[in-house]
């Protein structure tokens, strides 16, 4: 369960469900929502709330209880007595709550329309709970391809010699074992069409028993495959990847050790590359760097974050967490100069190689406006740090999940210190809430009018967008969904912040 249900207190979200209908038979419960992990939601006669893995909202059902808490259960599925109008039978045989089911698609028994419906209010439920803040508007949410989306995969390998044979695929529902999968409808048709002829190799491998993982990256015209080996391949193992990789068309990609030994099995073929058609930009990438799972989900949140940020050519934007520069490439054929600055030196290297790959390709009076990029640890943020970078209009952000809590709270101590709501010095323990003084010609400095902000955890955004509205000088204008996992819990989402 949950760290979130762990939490789970009389001032919550939780303790505004209305209580149990007293008329059910004893035992019943009416769902009445859906919690993160798409859990349907429900209460007990004594007031605990019960959370039901498979259960939609509006059900009456009856459930399994598995574990108990003073003030909550978690329980499954047993027994459905009004069914749910957004209940679809799931399109993919290892979906459901039943033995050795898949445990990567938690919401294929609702409708797809429902899903999106029930990350929205995810969103707007964490802005308020958690932030207290209500965006003035919401945008609709960004949504694609349902089915064949997931351009980007882990699956585990193993040889289970009891069984005498090769399972490839994802983990059971909350189980280290993995499922018995001989298809995956959430993965492209063409990859979906190599699970079992992917078993058929595992197991013709003298490595059979020291392949542990598989790793499917898939550009616009390449798939490469990443094999996780613990032993040196033999010749032989070698030529029977070869000769796969011409029957599927795939490139092997090898890796002995750790993500840092990863390598192209032979040099060579066609780049491993994605593009955003909107900015005529190409995005080369290794099958190992951080890419969006969804690529029809990505091209669309790329254009509708610049059109929301509404760079012009006397703007300088600087990008967060830029990465391979996904969003920082598209900036620069916009504005008149970015900042792209993140975490990883590897990845700030390969964003330096697309800029001038991205160059070279386009014509003398089509070229990108100034771009540079840093590296530098994003967690470790001040007020001096900040200014450090220069004035900028307009910020675009994209952090991991952990969020962008540090860059919200410089801003936050920028603002608070400027209308004095906040004293600088040496913090003590009489005053531990002095702040360090702001650096020299801190007056020149000004914040940026506009903030577009990516996130895929609405937990870390709420967060964030509680600094930023009230302690940073900032509204929410607008807020809104972005189905990149459709069939997962998962929320990825999106809001702009301009200047109150």
């Amino acid at each position: 369960m949950s760290d979130q249900n762990d939490k789970i207190s009389p001032d919550t979200e939780y303790a505004a469900m209305p209580a149990a209908d007293p008329n059910l038979p004893e035992g019943w419960l009416e769902v009445v929502s859906m919690d993160m992990e798409a859990k349907g939601v429900a209460r007990k006669p004594d007031g605990k709330v019960v959370f039901i893995d498979g259960a939609l909202p509006t059900e009456l059902v009856t459930a399994n209880v598995h574990r108990k808490k003073n003030n909550w259960e978690a329980a499954s599925l047993r027994e459905i007595h009004r069914e749910s109008a957004q209940r679809v039978k799931p399109g993919c045989p290892n979906a459901g709550l039943h033995e050795g089911a898949c445990g990567g698609c938690k919401m294929q028994h609702m409708h797809v329309a429902a899903q999106v419906a029930v990350k929205q209010r995810v969103l707007e439920d964490n802005l308020w709970h958690l932030g207290k803040v209500k965006p003035e508007t919401l945008l609709r949410p960004i949504e694609g391809p349902t089915w064949g989306y997931r351009y980007r995969a882990r699956l585990s390998v193993r040889y289970v010699i009891k069984k005498g044979k090769v399972l490839v695929g994802f983990h059971e529902r909350k189980s280290r074992y993995i499922a018995d999968m001989e298809t995956c409808k959430v993965l492209p048709p063409h990859v979906d069409a190599m699970l079992m002829p992917m078993r058929a190799l595992i197991a013709s491998l003298d490595a059979r028993e020291t392949c542990p993982q598989i790793e499917v990256a898939c550009g616009d015209d390449v798939t490469a495959l990443v094999l996780r080996h613990l032993e040196p391949l033999s010749d032989a193992d070698l030529q029977r990847l070869r000769d796969f990789g011409t029957q599927y068309d795939v490139q092997w990609w090898l890796q002995p050790k750790g993500p840092d030994t990863v390598h192209l099995m032979e040099q060579g073929g066609t780049q491993l590359a994605y593009s955003l058609p909107d900015f005529g930009i190409t995005m080369p990438f290794k099958p190992t760097d951080f890419t969006q799972v969804n690529p029809h989900i990505n091209r669309v949140l790329v254009t509708r974050s610049l059109r929301l940020l509404a760079a012009q050519k006397t703007d300088r934007v600087i990008d967060w967490f830029c990465g391979l520069g996904n969003f920082t490439l598209p900036l620069a054929t916009m504005a008149g100069e970015v900042l792209g600055i993140e975490g990883s030196d590897a990845l700030v290297q390969r964003s330096h190689e697309n800029l001038a790959a991205n160059n070279a390709a386009r014509a003398d009076g089509d070229k990108l406006a100034p771009t540079t990029f840093v590296a530098r640890n994003l967690f470790n943020m001040t007020p001096a740090i900040l200014m450090a970078d220069g004035n900028a209009d307009k910020w675009l952000v994209d952090p991991p999940r952990e969020g962008a809590f540090a860059l919200a709270k410089a801003l936050a101590d920028i603002h608070q210190i400027r209308i004095g709501a906040k004293q600088t010095g040496v913090a003590t323990e009489e005053q531990p809430d002095l702040l360090p003084p702001l650096p020299e010609g801190h007056e020149n400095w000004t914040f940026p009018e506009r903030i577009v902000y990516v996130s895929c955890s609405p937990a870390t955004l709420a967060r964030d967008a509680g600094l930023l509205v009230h302690q940073a000088g900032y509204r929410c204008v607008t807020a809104g969904v972005v189905n990149m996992f459709p069939h997962t819990a998962h929320v990825e989402s999106m809001a702009v912040f301009e200047r109150a």
